[in-house]
């Protein structure tokens, strides 16, 4: 079942009713709204004058709906999950915690060649030169030792934007910000996806910064950052003028939990990939597979 994502700029008080959640508006014009909470995937509260009830806030994070809340300056700063996200989730994160280093080295292999393998396919789709990243595809090794992501990622970003000059950084200019806005976004969904599979989104298998507390999640949506790339990339092309980020262009980007992307041969929305890529991660840590699934991006 495709899960929505409900997005809020308003002032609003949500509370829940009957396993609804229930949108009442300040204005009296506004006609209360609900929505069934098993539909729910993702909450993003932007507004600062939203109030949530309680009840509400339990009844969605046991549906493992991912609630971001937004900062003064209307971007995501935190993710809401639960403390139990799977039955077996202390024997799962047993078998993360006792990963070996080979294990995570190989992981991470499989991670960036399929982050630079999607990155050249949707170059080709451009009509980019693209064989150098096809062949850093192949060539990664365990543990990435040669930094061939960086390497694919400098080619990358000089090219596929169009933008002259362009430079993939936090804080440099637009179309960051856009980019910025949609691997938050893209951050949630794979760290709720990892809650949901029973594992710690902190615990990564190659980020391992002490002050970050999604490192898993950071590693795991490398391969699915093109998604977020594509959907910038038509903005950009749209000449839609993206210095600022308005709600229009969030509600763009907020498309893609719902992303069509092909994993194992088969179409699927990317917030359910998502959760089979993760369980996947789950069975290379138990031993079961020595394969992630990725996504592939696929433009024919």
């Amino acid at each position: 079942m495709i899960k929505r994502t409900l997005f809020f700029t308003n002032p609003a008080y949500l509370s829940t009713k009957n396993n609804q959640l229930v949108v009442n508006y300040p204005d009296d014009d506004k006609p209360t709204k609900t929505v069934p909470i098993e539909d729910i995937g993702m909450l993003v509260l932007e507004n600062q004058q939203i109030t949530v009830t309680n009840g509400l806030i339990s009844k969605l994070v046991k549906n493992k709906a991912a609630i971001i809340n937004c900062d003064s300056f209307h971007l995501p700063i935190s993710l809401l999950q639960p403390l139990i996200g799977h039955s077996e989730q202390t024997e799962r994160i047993k078998h993360q915690l006792n990963a070996s280093i080979p294990l995570k080295k190989n992981l991470w292999q499989q991670t960036i060649s399929a982050k630079i393998y999607n990155q050249a396919q949707f170059l080709e789709e451009k009509n980019i030169p693209n064989r150098k990243m096809y062949k850093w595809a192949t060539e990664v090794k365990s543990g990435d030792i040669e930094n061939h992501e960086s390497r694919a990622a400098v080619y990358y970003w000089q090219h596929i934007l169009g933008i002259e000059n362009f430079t993939r950084a936090q804080k440099e200019v637009a179309p960051n910000n856009l980019l910025n806005y949609g691997y938050a976004i893209l951050r949630a969904i794979t760290a709720r996806a990892l809650v949901s599979s029973g594992m710690l989104p902190s615990v990564g298998i190659f980020h391992h910064n002490k002050y970050n507390a999604f490192c898993l999640a950071d590693d795991i949506m490398e391969p699915y950052r093109i998604y977020v790339d594509v959907l910038v990339d038509t903005i950009v092309a749209s000449e839609e003028n993206y210095e600022e980020l308005t709600t229009q262009l969030k509600m763009s980007l907020l498309q893609l939990p719902t992303m069509d992307v092909v994993i194992d041969g088969n179409k699927s929305p990317l917030m359910v990939a998502m959760s089979r890529t993760t369980n996947s991660l789950y069975e290379c840590f138990a031993g079961i597979s020595r394969k992630i699934l990725y996504p592939v991006y696929s433009f024919k």
